[in-house]
């Protein structure tokens, strides 16, 4: 779905699973300066919304989600995974409830099949699932930000910032208003800058939830039982998982990033050397300069150097080995 913010001046289009939104309006570091000052947006409007409805929906949604959702109170924002039965992820969705029904954004492309999913789970529960996609656009009010979200539209607040449910035919109206936009690498480079993780970037076919320290912020340990819960408990209680996401600081004298996927191995060992991890998410900061986020396995030093193809990179603990 294309947005129409894509018209405003000097917009560069996304790509991959981001097409539909810009990837930047010209100024990548103006940007970021000015979200991480609370000022502007991010048009968010090209990732999923899911609604679900009916006096069922929390208890229903608790025994399907790893975050404890039950007694989930109106207006307060949480995560949640949906894993796989071997406990690997397979969605991540960005919840609050309005007293009548949950909102939630996902990735874009991921709710047909997250429909999909919970339709298959309803049986006798009092529940309507609703892809709204179509209808609203989610848009992204920084940390600090003085904007006023417009009257009748729904608000997940978080430390992070605002996320907001606007009705997509009022996208362009509020654009003009609260300007100036800041595009998608923008958003991205202050989400590596605080090591939160993202699903189909930092996840791959395996990954469990410990290994990007969403244990908490998305899994509660404390709740009933839900797909996948055997495989956190086990590592919870009797083990280490086999990854561990870590923080980079790469040579600032290459010209170009090293892209998802590329290999990490021990500097001491060449290029030559066995495979350790692999980046995930690599961005330009404002006063970071080039940083990462990676995937290497858990009995790598945690001060060892670390090199992304020809990169060199020195690594930060994010989830402890």
């Amino acid at each position: 779905m294309k947005s129409p913010l894509l018209s405003l001046p000097g917009a560069v289009p996304a790509e991959g699973v981001d097409e539909g939104v810009a990837a930047h309006y010209g100024e990548l570091f103006r940007e970021q300066r000015a979200l991480a000052d609370g000022s502007g947006f991010v048009d968010l409007s090209h990732r999923g919304v899911v609604t679900v409805s009916g006096e069922d929906r929390l208890s229903w949604l608790h025994l399907l989600l790893t975050q404890h959702v039950s007694e989930l109170p109106p207006h307060q924002a949480t995560e949640a995974l949906v894993l796989s039965a071997h406990g690997h992820i397979e969605h991540a969705l960005y919840l609050v409830d309005d007293g009548e029904r949950v909102w939630a954004h996902v990735e874009p492309g991921t709710q047909g099949a997250l429909i999909a999913y919970l339709e298959s789970m309803k049986f006798f529960y009092r529940v309507e699932v609703a892809d709204r996609t179509d209808e609203f656009a989610v848009v992204h009010l920084p940390a600090g930000s003085i904007a006023e979200a417009p009257e009748g539209v729904m608000v997940r607040e978080t430390p992070y910032g605002r996320d907001l449910f606007l009705p997509r035919a009022d996208l362009e109206p509020y654009a003009g208003k609260n300007g100036p936009a800041a595009g998608l690498l923008a958003y991205e480079a202050l989400r590596v800058e605080q090591h939160r993780p993202r699903l189909g970037f930092e996840t791959d076919h395996r990954t469990i939830p410990h290994e990007l320290g969403w244990i908490g912020s998305a899994v509660h340990l404390q709740k009933g039982c839900y797909r996948g819960q055997e495989t956190v408990a086990r590592v919870q209680n009797l083990g280490k998982p086999p990854r561990r996401l870590v923080f980079l600081h790469l040579d600032g004298s290459e010209v170009h990033l090293p892209p998802h996927g590329t290999e990490l191995r021990l500097a001491d060992e060449g290029p030559e050397g066995r495979k350790i991890g692999f980046v995930t998410t690599s961005v330009r900061h404002h006063e970071l300069g080039p940083v990462a986020l990676a995937l290497v396995k858990r009995n790598v030093p945690v001060d060892a150097r670390l090199m992304a193809d020809s990169t060199a990179a020195a690594q930060e603990v994010v989830v402890s080995p």
